[in-house]
């Protein structure tokens, strides 16, 4: 067995708890930001917590020269307290600190007076800092950010990072345990070629760490810099490298040629009730000239949300059948397989191929039936969700693995679900449109067919955004939609109502909705029980409830032509792929449809982009690139590879020079030192380690 995880590594995977100042209230707070259910933060996720922004505190020569409506800093002496009246018990504190050149009124709610008594003694020289307004043409600032006595001056930050938070951790608190976090941070073995540091003038990655967390000017904190490169080049290389080692791991094993002669395919074609598209043609090509051949498939399936992904695996699964061999499609969720199951039944019906369903939910005689088929070769095809992935789950001979939705999954589970049989061939699919320099940083190991075309029929969908104030506005435009015929989706970005977000909650949206509509309304979020769930979507789907009150859960592959009015609350809270993968929820039957944004204001410069974007167009190709350009660090590739979709550094607008620098550096790599044993393979370990590319490091270990 090769060795585990560098000891060099070992401050900086220990828990949060390792850093001064981080106790048991503290680490929680942190959990909930940093942690996820594998474990809970540690001093990497810290580090890997970079700041958003950046606040200028550098001093100002005086208070005439400190800007107005922005962060100011300046030293002032403190010349007057001004009580509230007795009878204005409500009214703030109010300090005045001037200068030469002006002064300024320092303004307190609900003040502690004998603190600011301390803190602001008449006649003292102090350093202040926070944002500077004018108020009936007076300077005042409200609750100063900082007030400092001169000869602590060295402690405030002239650029001061800002990090993201959460409820229990302020930002003080946050720039301190972050920066303790680089302090920890050891120096590494260099893993980048010392030829390629010189040319792009890369710092060791110590140095980089530290320079991202103690910025010295806002650019630094925000915008490109030699540092953030540095870092973001070496999260490239990591995840390169694991999916080269993937490809390797692909070619070991030799792939087996599955021919069929196309008669099920024709008896599917046959009994659909549309023509297929020109791309859905193509891909279908592709993918059956992949199976025929005896390398094993690795192929991206990417289209927009109803584009037809769904017929095209269908398709390929029935070559599968008549080579007299099994497929499999797995879905993300237990809601979207059983509707995958609903759809295909009729039509693998007509072709004569015998489809099951197989969830966690499914128990006894009924699960065991599924086995044996499985096993026995009598089931053609199964649809199912992580239950697929269980140890006694076998098949008689398993050709393809349709893997639906590839970012809630990853690599590592799709090697898993590839082993369940000799040689599979694997379609990945994904609504999720990805931008081709995004496609190979993400599935580099793959083939790609795009479907890019709409099935004909399909009517665009009317978008607007109104503002929350306008609720009752909506309300009766969803009772005018209800009385002509229409089903609606209203989405609500919680189940319950918080304390902490000002959202709307699915449970309290539907008991208003239920109040004014009756009968009519349906409740579906995640924490349902599945046969609850079941119910609900099924009451939808036949109409008996007219108005669905729902959580994202209806995010992917619900389908309900009926449905053509779609309501998201909160729009503003939601992702553009999000906002774009829910609105693919209606447009799907004869009727013309409409999305309403509802958000709440006033809207911050991202958010108004997003909605923006999303009343000028349908194109998710187009949506896509927009949301990279808007969200800086996205959702691109799992850190683990097995389902976590998250980025830490790398941004979106890494140019592609970089990235195909990363490839064709991980590409050699694994040709000339295959298990990483050279000096430059040991520090490459250390950085697959680093950022935690699991399937690199299980390939690794396995020999």
């Amino acid at each position: 067995m090769k060795p585990l995880r560098p000891s060099v590594l070992d401050p900086l995977f220990a828990p949060a708890t390792a850093l001064s100042g981080v106790g048991p209230k503290l680490a929680k707070a942190l959990d909930r930001l940093l942690g996820d259910e594998t474990h809970a933060a540690r001093v990497t996720d810290l580090l890997f917590h970079l700041p958003t922004g950046a606040i200028d505190r550098r001093p100002s020569e005086s208070i005439a020269e400190a800007p107005i409506g922005e962060v100011a800093t300046f030293s002032a002496q403190v010349t007057e307290h001004r009580p509230a009246p007795p009878t204005k018990a409500k009214a703030p504190y109010r300090v005045i600190v001037e200068d030469e050149t002006g002064d300024v009124t320092l303004v307190f709610f609900h003040a502690d007076v004998r603190h600011l008594l301390q803190t602001l003694p008449i006649g003292a020289y102090r350093i202040i800092s926070g944002k500077l307004e004018l108020w009936d043409g007076m300077r005042q600032m409200v609750h100063p950010d900082r007030i400092l006595d001169p000869k602590l001056a060295a402690t405030l930050p002239s650029v001061e990072p800002v990090y993201g938070l959460t409820e229990g951790i302020g930002g003080r608190v946050m720039a301190r345990i972050a920066a303790g976090a680089a302090e920890r941070c050891p120096e590494l073995p260099e893993w980048q070629d010392p030829a390629f540091l010189t040319r792009h003038d890369f710092v060791p990655f110590r140095d980089a760490i530290h320079a991202l967390h103690h910025p010295v000017d806002l650019k630094a904190a925000t915008g490109e810099t030699v540092a953030r490169r540095r870092i973001a080049f070496d999260e490239l290389l990591a995840s390169q490298i694991a999916l080269a080692l993937v490809r390797r791991q692909q070619k070991k094993a030799a792939g087996r040629a599955t021919a069929g002669d196309g008669a099920l395919r024709h008896a599917i074609e046959t009994a659909l009730p549309f023509t297929l598209t020109d791309g859905q043609r193509k891909a279908i090509a592709d993918i059956h000239d992949d199976m025929e051949k005896p390398e094993r498939m690795l192929r991206l399936l990417q289209g927009d949300v109803g584009s037809g992904k769904t017929v095209v695996a269908l398709m390929a699964m029935a070559a599968a059948a008549e080579a007299r061999r099994q497929s499999v499609l797995m879905a993300p969720t237990e809601i979207l397989a059983r509707q995958h199951a609903e759809r295909l039944a009729p039509l693998a019906d007509k072709a004569g191929l015998k489809l099951a369903l197989l969830t966690g939910r499914e128990k006894g005689a009924g699960r065991r039936q599924v086995l044996e088929g499985l096993a026995n070769g009598e089931i053609d095809i199964v649809v199912g969700t992580h239950a697929l992935f269980q140890e006694g789950v076998a098949f008689h001979d398993l050709a393809l693995a349709v893997v639906d939705e590839q970012h809630r999954f990853g690599v590592h589970q799709r090697l898993l679900l590839g082993a369940k049989g000799e040689a599979v061939d694997i379609l990945v699919m994904t609504a999720t449109p990805i931008p081709r320099t995004l496609a190979l940083t993400w599935f580099g190991d793959m083939d790609v067919s795009i479907l890019s075309e709409k099935p004909a029929g399909r009517k665009p969908i009317t978008t607007r955004a109104i503002s929350l104030e306008r609720y009752d506005e909506v309300v009766g435009a969803v009772g005018r939609a209800l009385d002509a015929g229409a089903q609606v989706y209203w989405v609500c970005p919680l189940v319950q109502e918080s304390d902490t977000l000002d959202v709307a909650a699915a449970q309290e949206r539907f008991e208003a909705l239920q109040a004014i509509f009756g009968d009519k309304v349906g409740l579906l979020h995640g924490q349902m029980p599945g046969r609850d769930k079941d119910a609900a979507m099924a009451a939808f789907s036949r109409g008996q409830t007219r108005v669905l009150v729902s959580t994202t859960v209806i995010e992917v592959g619900v389908d309900v032509p009926n449905a053509s009015v779609m309501v998201i609350e909160h729009a503003e809270r939601f992702g553009l792929a999000q906002l774009h993968q829910l609105r693919g929820r209606i447009g799907r039957g004869s009727a013309a449809s409409t999305c309403l944004l509802l958000y709440k204001g006033p809207l911050g410069q991202v958010a108004e982009a997003r909605l923006t974007i999303m009343r000028e167009s349908e194109d998710g190709f187009r949506i896509a690139e927009e949301d990279l350009r808007l969200r800086g660090e996205g959702e691109v590739l799992g850190t683990r590879q097995s389902g976590s979709p998250d980025w830490r550094i790398a941004r979106p607008e890494i140019d592609g020079d970089l990235l195909a620098a990363a490839r064709d550096d991980a590409r050699l790599l694994i040709e000339r030192d295959p298990q990483l044993e050279t000096p430059r393979g040991q520090a490459i370990r250390t950085l697959l380690y680093l950022f935690e590319r699991d399937v690199a490091i299980r390939l690794l270990r396995a020999g």
